[in-house]
């Protein structure tokens, strides 16, 4: 029995460092603005398969070999955070309301919709949870956390998780250092419309004072002046990070359009610079990647 027992005891341990060791690969490779390694980020998770911002679709996404999924965040009436899109849950719910009006404990009694508005099995998860199960398998980006920067750092560090996450928000370089103070090992991105005012000093900022891994840029049209700017991220050390879910965020060049002409639209993407993509079509953009010898690590 002690035998058995030793044997299965270093294969759990295996299995650990197996996992710990795929994390590090990404952080490191998502931290080398030099390498062409595109990483592919699955919105809201594998929300084709199973309800949106679910344990069920960050397990989806991971297994379908995305680097990271993009998790949404709402803070509940009793001051915690769970895994929600819309300020309200009666899209993606059996239930109706606000998230705010609801402790986690009460949320916890709602089923989850799938994509075609039937229900699940899954419950709404809280963010521990959520990071509990990318631990060990895939990056994660947090969503609507700008405002709460300080609050979810910890439920980050709690579960171990500060060198697979990557936080995001609109917020100055001094409000985002004030805020993670003591949390240097935590990623952190900024986000900007170049369509915006103000847009082009922002990523300036944080390129000259704060040294982002990434900056997401988000821009409605591919004909724009601003663009331009986009050389000068990735000239920065930094990798340039691109949506293309709908058209207003990448100019046109959307998921659905991508499908039909792959190199007319993530084609155009990655020759702006791109070297992380989020997406709604993570299979179809790996399978694409791999042919362009960009999914190499």
């Amino acid at each position: 029995m002690k035998k058995i027992l030793f044997t299965v005891g270093l294969w759990c341990l295996a299995l650990c460092m197996q996992a710990a060791g795929h994390i590090s690969r990404l952080r490191a490779e998502l931290q080398d603005s030099r390498s062409d390694y595109v990483f592919v980020v699955a919105h809201r998770g594998d929300w084709r398969h199973a309800p949106e911002n679910s344990v069920a679709a960050i397990k989806g996404a991971a297994d379908m070999g995305v680097d990271m999924v993009e998790i949404d965040i709402q803070r509940t009436k009793d001051g915690g955070f769970v895994l929600m899109h819309d300020g309200s849950i009666d899209r993606t719910t059996e239930g109706k309301g606000n998230v705010a009006d609801y402790t986690v404990e009460e949320l916890k009694r709602f089923r989850l919709r799938r994509a075609d508005g039937s229900l699940s099995d899954e419950t709404i998860p809280t963010l521990e949870e959520a990071l509990t199960a990318c631990k060990g398998a895939v990056l994660v980006n947090i969503d609507k956390g700008g405002d709460y920067l300080s609050e979810i750092a910890p439920i980050i560090r709690k579960t171990g998780t500060e060198d697979h996450v990557v936080l995001k928000g609109r917020g100055t370089v001094e409000e985002v250092e004030r805020q993670l103070s003591g949390y240097k090992d935590i990623l952190y991105m900024p986000v900007v419309d170049l369509d915006g005012e103000g847009a082009i000093p922002y990523v300036a900022s944080f390129l000259s004072a704060f040294r982002p891994q990434a900056v997401e840029v988000i821009f409605k049209t591919d004909r724009f002046a601003k663009l331009s700017y986009l050389p000068v991220i990735a000239a920065s050390d930094c990798r340039v990070w691109i949506n293309t879910l709908w058209a207003s965020l990448c100019g046109g060049h959307e998921d659905e359009k991508a499908l039909s002409d792959p190199d007319a639209h993530w084609g155009w993407v990655l020759d702006r610079g791109a070297t992380v993509i989020q997406t709604d079509r993570p299979e179809e953009l790996i399978e694409y990647l791999k042919k362009k010898e960009r999914r190499n690590l």
